[in-house]
């Protein structure tokens, strides 16, 4: 079971390495994450975008251009367009951000003749975060993508983030379905999905894992809360996955754990599409787009 970041990066370097392909990966924060990547010897990547503009880059930040394969292209959506595809083709196992805006990385992906959704398919973001005030790596969904997922999109969520955990060697993830309270209040529609998306679990139809809900967010990963709490439960205090109930609990929690946690490490790629995308924060650090790079890396086929 992998616990921590650089057990990640161990499991990598004895793999054989992942292409990422870089969508207008022409500002510094992109192109220093995937030279530290390369570096690290965790992928090959190939970045899409202006030439000029990535070889003053890594001029001003003393990269060696040579260890890119770069592909010019001076327009922006374009660039984006011909990421997508060479993903698509089966030229690179990963998408990645660059300087574009989220929207139009989106777009590209989403494209319905040249992008990345299979039919019928959710898309949503899962994240990892490696807090010193939890025992292991926590996942959990959705912080991005899905506003209000619905009951289907919870369970496809769920599977989501029950393979994420498998690709770290959790052989039975345990899924915490989060809501305001531990309590069954039928009023409170994230505690009806979180008991249907729990029953489930039990009865094999959301495989591989062990899954219980309602749990309120301090019975899902602290012991001392269960034990108070008097709780019995296979998953409580002991949690590897979080499902969200909406999109604004998540996002605060992952901002929460990165600006006022000391010594936070995070990852987030979009799971989904026909391969693992990396869609950072503007806001993100190198070492997020890092740690990002080597999720979707473990997490490719």
């Amino acid at each position: 079971m992998i616990t921590t970041f650089e057990q990640i990066y161990d499991k990598l370097r004895s793999k054989d390495r992942k292409r990422l392909i870089a969508a207008w990966a022409v500002d510094d924060h992109t192109i220093t994450a995937i030279s530290k990547a390369v570096g690290l010897g965790i992928v090959d990547a190939t970045l899409v975008g202006d030439a000029d503009m990535i070889k003053k880059v890594c001029d001003e930040e003393k990269i060696d251009m040579s260890i890119f394969t770069v592909i010019d292209n001076k327009d922006e959506l374009k660039s984006i367009a011909q990421a997508v595809l060479m993903v698509r083709q089966g030229m690179g196992d990963i998408l990645m951000k660059g300087l574009c805006s989220t929207d139009k990385y989106m777009r590209g992906i989403l494209n319905k003749e040249a992008g990345l959704l299979p039919p019928k398919a959710v898309l949503s973001h899962i994240s990892l975060i490696q807090n010193p005030n939890y025992k292991k790596l926590i996942m959990f969904s959705d912080m991005a993508v899905i506003p209000a997922p619905d009951l289907n999109q919870k369970i496809a969520i769920t599977k989501y983030l029950v393979r994420t955990a498998k690709s770290l060697d959790i052989e039975k993830p345990k899924v915490a379905f989060i809501a305001a309270t531990e309590q069954m209040l039928p009023a409170m529609q994230a505690c009806v999905d979180a008991a249907i998306l729990s029953k489930m679990c039990d009865r094999g139809q959301i495989p591989g894992c062990l899954g219980d809900g309602p749990l309120a967010l301090d019975v899902a990963i602290d012991e001392e809360s269960v034990k108070i709490k008097k709780m019995t439960s296979p998953v409580a205090g002991d949690a590897d996955c979080l499902l969200f109930p909406a999109i604004e609990p998540a996002n605060v929690f992952y901002k929460t754990n990165s600006k006022l946690c000391k010594d936070v490490k995070q990852a987030a790629i979009v799971a989904g599409a026909m391969a693992p995308c990396v869609l950072s924060s503007r806001a993100d650090s190198i070492e997020t787009k890092l740690n990002s790079i080597a999720l979707a890396a473990l997490s490719a086929k």
